[in-house]
């Protein structure tokens, strides 16, 4: 299967990312994509933009160079609480949310620590994914996590790069992807691109998928309609706050 979304990008603004976000609409042509998320990096990491960068996101055209650019954010998750570096105003103004353990602004702590942390946030209503929670650095206890998604209609990510970038993530990848399959739990895909050639690469995925027989409704990725469909949702869930 061709994947035409990517759910998790990155462009220079995060700090360690190289390129324009006119670049990744032109590479996520190229390599097939449809539509991605900007996902720069939340203002706790160093380098990343200030909160002023993500509000001003409505600036960047939805539809660049035929490609739907959904403006979100990667943000951090900045204690075990779940509690993260993007406040609720700002929240409100973006398309899609990740929250993700980086241990530049959150030390590793324990198995129950890291699973409560991510289901605290994940039961956020503006927060859309936990982003790459096959690392083995923040190992979670995946069941638990993976119901909490189910519970609380969120989907979860599997993640291209941390094939490469997070070393041990493989098994957990793949015990995500089954327990998906088991509890009919939605899946994005990310390629955590850092350079826009990378974009909507999902070698590694692939290569998974092919041992774990997963019906084609639980990945969101497939297109632009399943995407959408989850966007429709989102927005549904998020007009229902009253605050």
């Amino acid at each position: 299967m061709n994947f035409k979304v990517d759910t998790h990008t990155h462009s220079i603004a995060s700090g360690h990312a190289y390129s324009s976000i006119e670049e990744i609409t032109i590479a996520a042509k190229s390599n097939g994509i449809e539509m991605f998320v900007l996902a720069d990096h939340g203002s706790s990491m160093i380098g990343a933009p200030s909160i002023i960068y993500f509000r001003n996101l409505a600036v960047i055209s939805r539809i660049i160079n035929d490609i739907r650019v959904l403006a979100g954010v990667e943000s951090n998750i900045i204690n075990y609480d779940g509690v993260i570096d993007i406040d609720v105003k700002t929240c409100k103004r973006l398309d899609f949310i990740i929250a993700s353990f980086h241990n530049i602004c959150i030390e590793p702590s324990t198995i129950e620590e890291h699973t409560n942390a991510a289901i605290k946030a994940i039961s956020n209503p503006y927060i859309d994914v936990i982003g790459h929670p096959g690392n083995p650095e923040f190992q979670m206890d995946i069941e638990r996590f993976v119901l909490a998604c189910k519970e609380f209609g969120k989907p979860v990510e599997i993640n291209n790069h941390s094939f490469t970038a997070r070393k041990g993530s493989g098994s957990n990848c793949l015990e995500i992807l089954k327990l998906c399959k088991k509890h009919n739990v939605e899946m994005v895909f990310g390629s955590d691109a850092h350079l826009s050639f990378d974009v909507g690469v999902f070698n590694k995925i692939k290569e998974m998928l092919k041992s774990v027989d997963i019906p084609d409704e639980l990945l969101l990725c497939r297109s632009k309609d399943s995407m959408g469909k989850y966007l429709i949702k989102r927005t549904e869930r998020i007009s229902k706050l009253t605050c």
